[in-house]
């Protein structure tokens, strides 16, 4: 009898998101997590004793300048790049060079150079990249998806999108790595580039052109200051002033922040739970932008990152009628949160204490609106996250067929990834040009 090859994994980036991808993969046959490279030996360690958990053996553990090397002595097949994002390219690029798979976490990267070269090397190699954007799985977001495809409100003409982030979620990017634009290219390259990939999704089309505004009005030193929420300490840990300050996160209270961050600072010095409203912070809290598409449709949108809910608003104006979509993930926040995930995780791993629900309501011409069922998961970023580990690596029981995600839309490819990436690059550059910035300027066409 054939057995099934079996394809040797690296996992690049040993943080939080992670653990997703290493217990993915060693939940599923056909794959096994034989290395792992980060600069923290803790880190590594922690996500050895995941392996260990789910009956894998041990992965060996590389520091990044070894990569290379890495790749070749441990015939690595497929990376997955989970690192910090401006560094995505460094392991992305050789990999597809060494003939591997990658998949990436989103955003693909965080500048126009770096995606010019990955781009590049793909074009060169032929080799496949997959960015990891699982809200495309969202049932949610395949119900809109299919609507709008059936022509449910005629051609799309307009998109208003709001998204909120509340300040438990929104104020985890001001006390880690993202708060530097140079390392996350700010939200609307981190976290909306999950956003705009969806409309470019929805619309099954292109993004031309962006403008817009950006703003720090809320985080930060002078803004936490003008507005009296400022504590004066640098990081939560040992800081009596950060005791019962609602924005503080106290890493010594969950077993795995403990594990992956406090006690990972002796390798790299990296802080996980910086204070919002010190500095520097040189990312907006505050973002609108207004995006003409390929086709001629036109979308605003806006980023709230220090809400009192959390959750989104997205509404298509048609030929034909009106699609609406609302969201609420967490309708409200109250102080001293404890974290429930097991992962460590702040926001998307498990449904919130307070989560709302969801509506979509489809208003043709001339008809009565129309409530369209939906059956709503507000852990695993809705339901997202299994759903596109079974697209990218197949399902873990063998017995089960592949989800049926895998076979309604396809994972998302390096183009889409420098698509979603090119809305916020561009509005990146209308901030500081004051005036509209074609997307092929800052990404190849």
């Amino acid at each position: 009898m054939s057995r099934t090859p079996v394809l040797r994994a690296a996992v690049v980036g040993t943080g939080h998101r992670a653990q997703l991808f290493t217990r993915g993969l060693a939940d599923r046959p056909g794959h096994l997590v034989a290395a792992l490279c980060d600069p923290s030996p803790t880190r590594m360690a922690f996500h050895n004793r995941l392996l260990a958990e789910a009956g894998a053996p041990a992965a060996a553990e590389w520091e990044p300048d070894r990569f290379t090397d890495l790749l070749v002595k441990e015939d690595i097949d497929e990376v997955v790049v989970t690192t910090v994002d401006a560094e995505h390219d460094r392991y992305i690029v050789p990999a597809l060079k060494a003939g591997c798979r990658v998949v990436t976490e989103k955003p693909m990267t965080v500048d126009a150079e770096r995606c010019a070269r990955i781009l590049d090397t793909v074009r060169e190699t032929g080799n496949s990249l997959t960015v990891a954007f699982n809200y495309r799985f969202n049932p949610v977001h395949e119900k809109v998806r299919a609507l709008l495809a059936d022509g449910a409100i005629g051609e799309v003409l307009s998109v208003h999108f709001e998204w909120l982030l509340d300040v438990r979620h929104g104020a985890d990017y001001f006390r880690r790595w993202h708060r530097e634009k140079d390392r996350s290219g700010g939200l609307l390259v981190h976290k909306s580039s999950h956003h705009f990939d969806l409309v470019n999704w929805w619309l099954a089309d292109e993004p031309a052109e962006a403008f817009g505004y950006g703003r720090l009005g809320f985080y930060g030193r002078a803004a936490g200051e003008r507005h009296g929420l400022r504590r004066d300490y640098v990081r939560a840990h040992g800081a009596d002033r950060a005791a019962d300050d609602p924005f503080a996160l106290d890493l010594a209270a969950d077993a795995t922040l403990h594990a992956l961050y406090l006690d990972a600072e002796r390798d790299d010095g990296y802080l996980r739970d910086r204070n919002v409203f010190d500095g520097p912070v040189t990312i907006e809290d505050d973002m609108s932008v207004l995006v003409r598409y390929a086709r001629g449709a036109t979308m605003t949108y806006h980023l709230t990152a220090y809400s009192p809910w959390e959750g989104y608003r997205v509404m298509f104006n048609g030929s034909g009628g009106r699609l609406e979509l609302e969201v609420e993930e967490s309708r409200w926040q109250a102080p001293l949160t404890r974290i429930a995930s097991a992962t460590g995780a702040v926001h998307g791993d498990t449904a919130a204490e307070h989560a709302g629900g969801a509506r979509l309501t489809l208003r043709p011409l001339w008809q009565p609106p129309v409530e369209v069922p939906l059956a709503v998961a507000h852990e695993a970023h809705g339901g997202g996250d299994p759903r596109m580990l079974d697209a990218l690596f197949g399902p873990a029981d063998p017995a089960r067929a592949a989800d049926p995600a895998a076979a309604t839309h396809p994972t998302a490819t390096e183009r889409d990834g420098a698509l979603a990436l090119a809305v916020g690059l561009a509005a990146d550059r209308s901030f500081e040009t004051g005036r509209p910035v074609r997307t092929g300027e800052v990404i190849p066409g």
